[in-house]
């Protein structure tokens, strides 16, 4: 009996019971063997929701936030004096510009505008004029506005290039269906409390075997987040290096239990279902998306704020909360948005009842309906 919210921030998200009591578990040290086997299942799990070839590829967990993955890859994957290219258009490919800052390490920072997609052309003749160039990097689906952006055509151009190309697939992991293979993707990464509906505190990358056992003689710059050391530490013991979030390994095992039985094509289904009900309702009360329809990934609508003397977005957000339904500010610097996700164990029906809410939150505000815009 636990109260159900709908949260349609973009992670965490909304949960399964049984993922909740998955984690009501009799307390167990995580050295023991049972322990680690049930991480062995899981992390060959994690390899086949992306169709990723055990021969080819792995995973690697670490306790921690989906930032800690962009950290990992970038300053474990790049060789002595080569660069990184981040191929940015969003507030995550710029974290990852931050990581490359914070580390000293030599990049490009390719910008592009938050409400467009990279530009292929301009992409492919940064990567031709800087052969040092070793590791592409960028976001998959831009969370902050709900771009996708091209990654199996950067993945081709990266791999031209002879660079590895690491993609943050935070929110789309076990949303949009994933070959990492057909993508061109060599690392992908994600949370558990994002896609697979589980809880915060695990994070995972799945990437190609080869070349994290190369970058064992790269420049080590990080002790806890180095990707060789917590592969090699995980194949040699079957465990995490260092604690591991024990509770929550729990919860995620049950969550891929849950999306098994649900089947990928079922679970992506859903996510369209609610995507598609958040448009509708939004075009019904007249609000605008910051993205282009077409080019949103079908899981985040980036929505802005009405010209609306009466407009208060933490007086909505707030009237919403006390009824069940947690809405968003946005991550956009020079427009004023919010957000409405489709993540989560909810489907069209919620949406329904939502809009059933925010609908009654502008009258009570004396917001105009349809809404405003000058």
């Amino acid at each position: 009996m636990i109260k159900r919210n709908i949260l349609l921030n973009p992670g965490p998200s909304t949960t399964t019971d049984s993922v909740k009591m998955a984690q009501v578990v009799p307390d167990i040290c995580p050295r023991e063997r049972e322990f680690a086997d049930m991480m062995k299942d899981l992390r060959s799990d994690l390899l086949k929701i992306v169709h990723a070839n055990p021969d080819e590829y792995t995973s690697v967990l670490f306790c921690g936030s989906g930032t800690i993955n962009i950290d990992v890859c970038i300053n474990s994957l790049l060789p002595e004096g080569k660069k990184i290219l981040v191929v940015n258009n969003g507030a995550y490919s710029s974290r990852a510009a931050e990581i490359c800052e914070y580390y000293g390490l030599p990049y490009i920072d390719l910008k592009f505008p938050i409400d467009q997609l990279p530009d292929l052309e301009v992409i492919e003749k940064t990567l031709s004029d800087n052969p040092d160039i070793a590791l592409v990097h960028t976001t998959h689906n831009e969370t902050g506005t709900g771009i996708l952006n091209p990654i199996k055509e950067i993945g081709a151009l990266a791999h031209k290039y002879n660079a590895v190309f690491t993609v943050d697939t935070t929110s789309t992991f076990a949303m949009r269906p994933i070959n990492v293979h057909d993508d061109n993707i060599d690392f992908c990464m994600a949370s558990a409390q994002k896609g697979l509906m589980a809880m915060t505190g695990l994070s995972f990358i799945v990437g190609k075997t080869s070349i994290i056992e190369a970058s064992k003689n790269y420049p080590k710059r990080s002790y806890y987040c180095n990707l060789y050391m917590q592969y090699d530490f995980f194949e040699r013991t079957g465990e995490m290096h260092f604690t591991p979030p024990v509770q929550t390994i729990y919860a995620t095992r049950q969550a891929l239990n849950e999306y098994f039985q649900e089947g990928e094509k079922a679970k992506w289904e859903r996510h369209t279902r609610v995507f598609n009900a958040i448009h509708a309702g939004l075009d019904e009360l007249g609000f605008k998306d910051v993205i282009k329809r077409e080019w949103q990934a079908g899981l985040v609508v980036s929505v802005i704020y009405p010209d609306d003397p009466n407009w208060d977005f933490i007086k909505v957000h707030d009237y919403c909360y006390k009824r069940g339904f947690t809405i968003y500010p946005g991550k956009i610097s020079n427009t004023n948005t919010f957000r409405l996700c489709a993540l989560g164990a909810i489907d069209e029906s919620d949406i329904n009842d939502f809009f059933v809410v925010l609908k009654e939150a502008l009258k009570h505000f004396n917001i105009s309906i349809p809404i405003k815009y000058n």
